[in-house]
């Protein structure tokens, strides 16, 4: 789940998103902890999709760095959304960054074609997670694909339909399902199992961090965390002075082999292609490890945390 750190060394201070395991194992001294993600953890929880937008992210993490290491550049670890913010942030303000090291999601470039949930649409269909969840809400979402013969106004739904199914779910069992396939939302089987299916989770998964975890999404409702993703097209359109512009921090890529992210959208094939080094010219390694899926700094918390380390020890 995403949550930053602030942490600190004689050398230099870090930013860790999502990556609680790792966080555990760094030789950090930890100054701070605490989740700012906009509704993760014990932050507000503002309504409307428009308070989700990725500037907005970036900002409540550059005013934390401000407050904490106001004089100093930082090391900068993401994994799922929290690499998202991390891409964006370095490439808003590369001059807070040391380095980056990005777990799972790759930089995706903006490109001035089509908007992302469109293209998402077009490719994975009308149940992939992300499309299932996009909702109607007033004037920015109400469009036209620049996609031939794909309208996307008829697909968008009333708010409240995924959160009540989530809710009819229970909360643990939303937060404890995992897949090694791509990610479907089926009209009243969301996750494709029963409802009273028993709850098993990997060994590399506290009990305790689920209940926490549990703890929290029951206060506070899933629908901040869905609005993120029912941000990106609005992203998109706020992005387009960047429209071309190259992520200019030191970096290191992880990935696991088994990751649906690493096969969706052709994103292997981008990773592996010197597109990614020309979207990221500082760009040093790509790391792919082999039998491991998307939560890559729990199942292999002493190998992540080994690579990362290394490489933020060259600076």
């Amino acid at each position: 789940m995403p949550s930053y750190s602030v942490l600190d060394s004689s050398r230099a201070h870090a930013v860790c998103l999502s990556a609680n395991a790792v966080l555990r194992r760094l030789k950090f001294r930890i100054l701070e902890f605490r989740s700012v993600l906009r509704k993760f953890g014990d932050t507000d929880v503002p309504e409307g999709v428009e308070n989700y937008t990725i500037f907005l992210i970036v900002g409540d993490v550059v005013d934390l760095l401000d407050a904490v290491a106001p004089d100093h550049k930082v090391f900068v670890v993401g994994h799922d959304w929290g690499a998202i913010v991390a891409w964006q942030l370095s490439l808003y303000r590369p001059d807070k960054v040391k380095a980056l090291v990005n777990l799972s999601v790759a930089y995706s470039p903006r490109k001035a074609t089509a908007k992302p949930v469109d293209v998402m649409r077009h490719v994975c269909g009308d149940d992939f997670y992300i499309c299932k969840i996009q909702v109607r809400f007033p004037v920015i979402c109400i469009y036209t694909c620049h996609l031939p013969a794909i309208s996307c106004v008829s697909f968008l739904q009333d708010p409240g339909v995924v959160e009540a199914e989530f809710a009819e779910l229970g909360t643990k069992r939303v937060l404890a399902y995992t897949s090694r396939s791509a990610l479907l939302f089926k009209k009243r089987n969301l996750f494709g199992h029963p409802k009273d299916a028993e709850i098993v989770l990997p060994d590399w998964v506290p009990e305790e961090e689920v209940d926490y975890y549990t703890t929290k999404f029951t206060k506070t409702g899933f629908t901040g965390g869905l609005n993120f993703y029912r941000a990106i097209n609005l992203n998109w359109e706020l992005n387009a002075p960047w429209t071309g512009c190259p992520v200019m921090v030191p970096t290191k890529f992880i990935v696991g082999d088994m990751d649906t992210v690493y096969y969706t959208l052709g994103a292997n094939k981008y990773i592996n292609s010197p597109a990614f080094k020309k979207d990221v010219p500082l760009l040093e390694e790509v790391v792919v490890m082999k039998g491991v899926a998307h939560w890559i700094q729990e199942e292999k918390a002493d190998e992540v945390t080994k690579l990362i380390y290394d490489f933020f020890q060259k600076f």
